[in-house]
This record gives structure tokens, sequence and C-alpha cells, in this order.
């Protein structure tokens, strides 16, 4: 098994593409071992790495992020090992089916925005699923619509894009001007 690694445009992240599917629906983020450890046998072995601060898994994908700690040098081995063991032993990467689907539910859950922008809404959401989110996926990351209030959209972002130091620059400078150019409402995008 050869599994590729690419840097991403945060320093503290590295994305690892295994060349098999990770998760075939949705995402799933991790921010601590606990919770790594009970939703996902490969998150906790990676959580076991001393180092790591963030797991994220993507459709064929991983993201690990480190601590201030160590250098990516000693870490990568490490985390490569891992990942190669968990993929050979046939495990599943979620201990349920249900948490990823959790998940989205959660997120689409917690959406805010008055009715009457529902239409405003489905061409903001339509242009993050189509033109931001795969576009964010290959820096080894993800967005997800949060809400709309007067004229400012809300966006959770994940995986490498969490903590980025270039993340403001993607959100203002990208996803902003996309989301004006073609829903002339939208006045600000705010990470939330």
């Amino acid at each position: 098994m050869f599994i590729q690694t690419e840097a991403t445009p945060n320093p503290a992240t590295l994305k690892f593409l295994p060349g098999k599917v990770v998760l075939d629906q949705g995402t799933a983020d991790f921010r601590d071992a606990q919770s790594a450890g009970a939703a996902s046998p490969l998150a906790g072995k990676i959580f076991a790495i001393p180092g790591v601060s963030g797991v994220f898994f993507g459709y064929d994908f991983v993201t690990v992020t480190k601590n201030d700690g160590p250098e990516w040098q000693h870490l990568k081995p490490a985390i490569l090992g891992a990942i190669m063991e968990h993929f050979m032993s046939g495990a599943p990467i979620m201990t349920s089916a249900t948490q990823v689907a959790d998940d989205a539910e959660r997120d689409s859950e917690d959406e805010f925005f008055d009715s009457a922008d529902a239409e405003i809404v489905d061409t903001i959401k339509e242009l993050l699923e189509t033109r931001v989110r795969p576009a964010v996926a290959q820096d080894g990351g993800d967005i997800t619509f949060r809400g709309y209030e007067n004229g400012t959209v809300f966006l959770n972002m994940r995986g490498a894009c969490s903590g980025c130091p270039s993340s403001t620059a993607t959100l203002k400078h990208g996803i902003q001007n996309l989301l004006k150019h073609f829903v002339p409402e939208v006045q600000h995008v705010e990470s939330v």
C-alpha cells in the first residue's frame, strides 16, 4: 500500500491520501483523543501518536493537525504506519455508520436563517457544494454552511481549514467574492 502525502496551506496540517475511500459520505472531524477513540479506531490510533491535535476524514483523505511541539519529519512516519496498519487490517474507519450521519444532521439542525431568505440560502448552499467544497477538500479541509443573517453568511471551517493562517484570505477574498458575485444580497462572510 502506498500512501501519498500533500502539504496544505496550513503548516500545522498534513494531508494523507491512502488511495482508498476513507468515508464514502460526509466528513468526520476529531479535536481530541476521547471523541476520536470512541467513534473511530483509525482516529484513535493517530491520536495515540504524541503531538497530534486533530484528525479529519474526507472522502479519500485523512488530514492530521499537529501541535507546536514535534516536527513533521518525526510525526509523518508514525502516522503513515498507523494509517497503513489500519487499512491492511480491514477494520472499519468508524465504529458506527450513524456517526457521520449524526454529524451531518447536527450541522443542518444548527443552521439559522430567516425563512424569507430560503431562496438565497439555497443558492448559497449550492455554490458552496459545487464550487467551494471541492476546492477546499483538495487542501484537506471542509466548509459547511451555518447560517445567513442580514447579508452575512456564517460558515464552519474544518480539517486543514480550521486554524489555517490563510483561512481569513480564503473566506474574504475567495468565498466572499464568489458569493457576492452570484448572490448580490451577500455582504460579508464570517467563520464560526
